[in-house]
């Protein structure tokens, strides 16, 4: 089989593909070394290698398949043209009609995603497969079984609420990843060769998926590439590399250059990416790389991706286990000793499914889902749609907001600030000569222009343009870029100190541009022209530099007197009329701050949430704007520099620096990841760009703006209507109350669930019988879970909503240690007050089971009252009026309930007005109990909920 002769002492050492045609195995470049001894020496080579590597990023760092591709793009762009050739397998015609066929079919579609995703039944299996649900499943069948329909109806209704918002979210979460695979269909023109005998080169237009690696590619002002290219011509080429970088700022291109290892992969001069696209100029390319083996598609490759549970899902699956265990024990226990004593098989096993009923937190996915919804809705009226419920719940987690720079905390927009001239001074002739360009030029108005004019007249400057007539128009152009204009005078004006007649260049542009077109300069002072030197060639670049590094665009101004009869024609035949220019001076531009910026961050800083800045833009203007609205900039960096760190480097500086600059998708999604998992946070990523979509699907909250790009708005959580951060500060007052009323519940069913079915054990052991019927238990039950609903409407305090909210399984741990005994307690209180002052036996169940419903309904809601404030309950905090009107009805149920037509079907009794009696002292003492227990609690662990 052949192979390229690439392994010669003067060729680079590059890795390739051990394959037909694009090679699937980089081979590990080897300093120079030959590998052409055989694979044992290839393999000492490479563990080697392994040893004296440096450390890699974990969490964060790239992959395999990342750096393979790393070191197959760089080693291509060092390479000269001929050897690219070879390491593709391809010629300079191209490649045949039938070769291009072969290699489609050997390497697949050209599209940068596979267009598949998880089938609708495994989805739904998966949002099925929870404990909760399981447990629910199990007990309804169970009740169906044995007759108890409605119990076993409401059930399965709660299952079916859980299982269908947990499905729709994750099919539509899958589904978004199709919507790459459409981002980079479009005609492509490619060179074939063909003929029998005689090859002959031909230009087709053939679909992007069916572009292979070894094509020739020509591509014009408006292409995209259908893959990675290693360009082989190139005439002023301007590439468009926003939907990588982010950023809308343009990269010229040639294919008349050698790069090396320090040149960061997006600034390589001879590659193109797939999915940027031409600005103008024209060029010609080789394909390396189609499909999944293209950048795009490989930093790309993590979306879709199922993300491990959070902290919540995972927490909720620890207590589910609990849960089960001790049912498990307890109800074995309880049906046992029923059984015994009653020697009714049937009657044991009714009355077990009904204890591990009311051990089960039914309520708690409507719960959940119900405070989700109502922050939604809130969250609506702040002009903030929310797509991933969830995604509420960790917004009151979340302790740090990755956000961009542009249209984020900047109006995005430009605004003129200064005109200098070359030696830095205000000049009002450098402002004359800038209106002027930006006013008579009209073929490609830019906000630049808008910006100069209105600078003007904001200002009280009057020009006089119509004074002026507009002869011609050179337009600006991403080769030249620089615009320029001609303009004639119409009268004679001394301000103008010119003639009638007399004809003048005016341009303007990037000020690099600008210089290497003047020849001379103008010092206004001495109202004189001299030579252009080097000397004011360094002085104009140092200023431009100064400015550029507090954050200002600059661009540069020149003019020059030309004949009466330079017009259309001469400039057409003529090429240097932009030549010979005088240089008049510098505009700078800023892009300010929002006004709500500033308040916004800090009011986010005031509830625990830090902002780091994650931009593709510059570090000297993202230093600058951070500093405007109040972002520590002590600790910066760039995307290079962070490329370069090892492992512990890494985390270090991404958990100490606010500001990251000049970075690329994967090195926003390493800095979400290494924020998650090194440091622990919840961490919200703010982004509207297709650059933006992996750290928007990596972070615990992806806010992306209405306006953005439908790639982004698929992948966040949440869609701004406007880009305004302070609607992210409503959105975490919302997520922590959200989370903290969804805490009231849990905390609360854990320890009322547990200390009912721990008396229920001791009950059923001390009398021998079920102290309740499986009928009462179910009604007890549903009651109390009716009650639970109003929740969602109960407002939290002022302080818990300033601090980021986490769940902890073992804070859920020592809370139920420290506060469920007080439930047990109070239910042994009553079951001796039963037995001492009303001397009751096992003979008098009736009246020992209607006292025991009444006090087991009421303990369970009015328990709700001493778990959600740190204050003295109904003192100097009182519930919401849903939750206290809740409480009321329900316990005027609960109290009613025996001397009624229901409670004798039940099985209950009229209870004496002396029970009510205990029943005050009783929860009298449960409230100051517990009001003690409570203020301990907090005196050791600082905090309640």
């Amino acid at each position: 089989m052949w192979l390229p002769n690439i392994f010669s002492a003067n060729h680079p050492k590059i890795p390739y593909y051990n394959s037909p045609f694009i090679h699937q195995n980089l081979v590990h470049k080897l300093n120079g070394q030959t590998q052409h001894n055989g694979p044992k020496i290839n393999a000492v080579f490479r563990f080697l290698q392994r040893l004296t590597s440096g450390k890699k990023i974990d969490g964060g760092s790239r992959t395999e398949e990342e750096e393979k591709l790393y070191s197959w793009l760089y080693a291509l762009a060092q390479s000269e043209k001929d050897l690219v050739y070879e390491y593709v397998r391809s010629t300079e015609r191209g490649l045949s009609f039938a070769e291009a066929d072969r290699r489609l079919k050997e390497t697949g579609p050209n599209i940068p995603l596979e267009n598949t995703f998880p089938k609708w039944w495994n989805l739904l299996w998966s949002a099925s497969f929870h404990p909760f649900n399981i447990i629910l499943l199990f007990l309804s069948v169970i009740s169906y079984i044995t007759s108890d329909s409605p119990n076993g109806c409401i059930m399965l209704i709660l299952v079916f609420i859980s299982v269908s918002l947990r499905f729709y979210q994750e099919y539509s979460s899958s589904k978004a990843a199709m919507k790459l695979a459409e981002f980079v269909r479009c005609p492509i023109k490619v060179q074939r060769c063909a003929g029998r005998f005689v090859q002959t080169e031909i230009q087709v237009k053939v679909d992007q998926k069916q572009v292979v690696p070894g094509d020739i590619v020509i591509v014009e002002p408006g292409d995209l590439f259908p893959g990675d290219v290693r360009l082989l011509e190139s005439k002023h080429l301007v590439v468009s590399q926003s939907s990588l970088t982010g950023e809308s700022t343009t990269t010229e291109k040639t294919a008349y250059v050698r790069e090396d290892n320090s040149t960061p992969l997006l600034d390589l001069k001879n590659i193109c990416f797939m999915g940027t696209s031409v600005v103008s100029g024209s060029g010609t390319g080789l394909v390396i790389s189609t499909g999944l083996k293209t950048y795009l598609s490989t930093i790309f490759s993590k979306i879709g991706k199922k993300r491990p549970p959070d902290d919540f899902e995972k927490g909720i699956r620890h207590i589910s286990y609990v849960l089960i265990s001790v049912m498990l024990v307890v109800v074995t226990v309880i049906v046992l000793s029923v059984y015994l004593t009653s020697h009714d098989l049937s009657k044991s096993i009714l009355f077990g499914i009904s204890v591990a009923s009311a051990l089960t937190p039914q309520m708690l996915p409507l719960i959940v889902n119900t405070g989700l919804a109502k922050g939604a809705l809130a969250m609506a009226k702040d002009r903030c749609i929310v797509k991933s419920l969830t995604a509420i719940r960790d917004m009151g987690s979340m302790d740090i907001i990755c956000i961009d720079k542009t249209g984020t905390l900047t109006v995005n927009f430009s605004t003129m600030v200064n005109y200098f001239d070359s030696w830095g001074s205000p000049n009002e002739t450098v402002l004359h000569f800038a209106f002027l360009n930006a006013y008579f030029q009209n073929q490609n108005k830019y906000p630049l222009d808008d910006a100069i004019m209105a600078y003007a007249y904001t200002n009280g400057y009057k020009f006089k343009p119509s004074k002026w007539n507009k002869i011609d128009e050179i337009p600006f152009d991403f080769t030249r870029r620089r615009v320029s204009v001609i303009l004639e005078t119409k009268m004679s004006a001394k301000d103008e100190q010119m003639s009638i007649g007399d004809r003048v260049l005016i341009t303007k542009g990037a000020l690099e541009d600008i210089l290497s077109i003047c020849s001379f300069i103008e010092r206004v002072d001495e109202g004189s022209i001299f030579a252009f030197t080097k000397e004011d060639y360094r002085r104009i670049t140092e200023l431009s530099e100064k400015f550029s590094n507090e954050g200002y665009r600059v661009l540069g101004l020149a003019m020059k007197q030309l004949l009466p009869q330079v017009g259309v024609s001469s400039m057409i035949c003529d090429e240097d009329v932009e030549s010979s220019m005088v240089f008049v001076g510098l505009i700078s531009f800023f892009d300010p701050p929002k006004d709500s910026a500033k308040e916004a961050l800090w009011r986010l800083a005031e509830k625990g949430v830090k902002a780091k800045v994650l931009t593709g833009d510059t570090l000297s203007l993202a230093i600058r704007i951070c500093k405007e609205v109040g972002i520590k900039t002590t600790h910066v960096i760039t995307g290079p520099d962070l490329e370069s760190l090892d492992t512990d480097s890494f985390h270090e500086t991404v958990k100490r620096s606010t500001v990251f600059a000049r970075l690329t998708p994967t090195q926003k999604l390493r800095v979400v990841q290494s924020l998650q998992t090194m440091g622990d946070h919840v961490v919200g990523f703010l982004g509207d760009g297709v650059n933006d979509s992996l750290a928007l699907d990596a972070a615990n909250v992806g806010i992306s703006v209405d306006s953005g790009a439908s790639m982004a708005k698929d992948f966040a959580n949440i869609i701004l209507l406007e880009k305004d951060l302070n609607v992210l500060v409503a959105g975490v007052e919302q997520g922590r109350l959200t989370f903290g009323n969804t805490m009231k519940y849990i905390k609360m069913s854990v320890i009322a669930n547990l200390g009912s079915i721990i008396s229920l054990l001791i009950a059923t052991l001390i009398f021998g019988f079920e102290p309740l019927t499986p009928m009462q238990l179910l009604t007890q039950n549903i009651l109390y879970n009716l009650g639970q609903i109003a929740i969602p409407w109960d407002k939290m305090e002022d302080v818990y909503v300033q601090t980021p909210q986490r769940w902890s399984l073992k804070g859920l741990a020592t809370f139920t240690l420290w506060n469920g005994p007080l439930c047990s307690a109070s239910d042994i209180a009553t079951l001796l007050f039963l037995l001492l002052y009303y001397k009751v036996s096992r003979f008098d169940f009736e009246f020992f089971r209607s006292a025991w419903f009444v006090e087991g309904l009421l303990m369970q809601t009015l328990i709700i009252h001493l778990i959600r404030t740190e204050k003295i309950p109904f003192v100097q905090e009182v519930a919401s009026w849903p939750v206290v009107c809740s409480t009321v009805v329900i316990s005027t149920i609960g109290i009613v309930i025996p001397y009624t037509t229901i409670g004798n079907v039940l099985g209950l009794t009229a209870l004496p007005l002396s029970y009510f009696g205990f029943l005050v002292v009783l929860f009298l003492g449960y409230f100051s109990l517990g009001q003690i227990i409570k203020k301990c609690y907090i005196l050791v662990f600082k905090t309640w909920l």
